[in-house]
């Protein structure tokens, strides 16, 4: 019948493999957008503020469960809930529960905005974690804790969405380095640190070469430390760029609580207190204090002040 469009079965118009789930856009209309989204347990799922106020986003949960935490009061949201987003003036989390599959429908453009490009990229970072066995959901877990920092401190849609991108593809550029050398369960030469330390470079170049380079430095710089010590540069202090600085604590402290090829990970509370020990010198001071905060939400650090 003109007019009708019946699709059985969910067959959306086009479909993204997501590294924490799936994307269907089930149809599209002048600028609304229906999309069926799922999310995989324990991640995380972000509200962001729009750049415009007339934009609306609503969400009806199909299936799942999912947790928020409204002024320090944690709720669930399961099957047949639903929330809408418009005029957010922060950035939002909920935390997957259970696997969750969301009908998502808004009036702003959102899908395309995700880049096939992006998608590839992710693969390549899938293939980096299972090379090195010991890393597997390092990206994953880094990503996460890298946006709480950065809601913690306050960043913009525009930072926490470059954020949220390249802390999943931080380790993209490992990709060219040996399995041999990244599961190598003795000390390291020279030389096969110097092939370690590529990583950032290789994975800077490969995603600057596609439509999201403003990530591209973030990638690169996510090794520097604030007194110089790090690498590929050497840069100092204000140097580096926020985000690296997020991504840095971030990735130093799943690093440390997780088995590596050469040692058993540490305790969680060793991590923190080497973290907070090194701000200013490793770590950006303001980031480590975010950090420390995150922790103590997270039930891993001692209610204690903060100085």
């Amino acid at each position: 019948m003109k007019g009708l469009q019946i699709n059985k079965k969910t067959y959306p118009l086009e479909k993204l493999l997501q590294e924490t789930g799936n994307l269907a856009l089930l149809a599209r209309q002048d600028h609304l957008e229906i999309m069926l989204q799922e999310i995989d347990e324990g991640m995380g799922f972000y509200l962001y503020p729009a750049e415009d106020n007339t934009t609306m986003e609503f969400f009806y949960i199909i299936d799942g469960e999912i947790e928020y935490d409204l002024n320090g009061d944690k709720q669930i949201l399961g099957r047949n809930d639903y929330f809408t987003a418009r005029g957010l003036e922060d950035s939002f989390i909920f935390k997957v529960k259970k696997t969750l599959t969301l009908l998502w429908i808004t009036n702003e453009p959102l899908f395309h905005q995700i880049s096939k490009e992006i998608q590839q990229l992710i693969d390549i970072c899938a293939r980096v974690e299972k090379k090195d066995r010991y890393t597997w959901n390092h990206s994953r877990r880094v990503q996460n804790l890298s946006m709480k920092i950065g809601r913690k401190i306050g960043m913009n849609k525009s930072k926490l969405h470059n954020l949220f991108l390249a802390a999943g593809l931080h380790d993209i550029g490992k990709i060219n380095i040996p399995e041999e050398i990244l599961n190598k369960p003795s000390k390291l030469t020279d030389e096969e640190f110097d092939i370690i330390k590529k990583h950032t470079i290789d994975g800077a170049e490969m995603v600057r070469a596609t439509y999201y380079e403003d990530i591209s430095s973030i990638i690169e710089q996510h090794h520097e430390r604030v007194n110089g010590s790090g690498y590929p540069f050497g840069l100092k202090g204000d140097q580096t760029k926020i985000e690296a600085k997020i991504i840095a604590v971030a990735d130093s402290f799943d690093a440390m609580t997780d088995d590596r090829a050469y040692r058993t990970a540490f305790s969680k509370e060793y991590a923190i207190n080497e973290i907070k020990e090194m701000a200013g010198q490793l770590y950006d001071p303001d980031v480590v204090k975010a950090f420390e905060q995150v922790m103590m939400e997270e039930n891993m650090l001692d209610n204690e002040v903060i100085e």
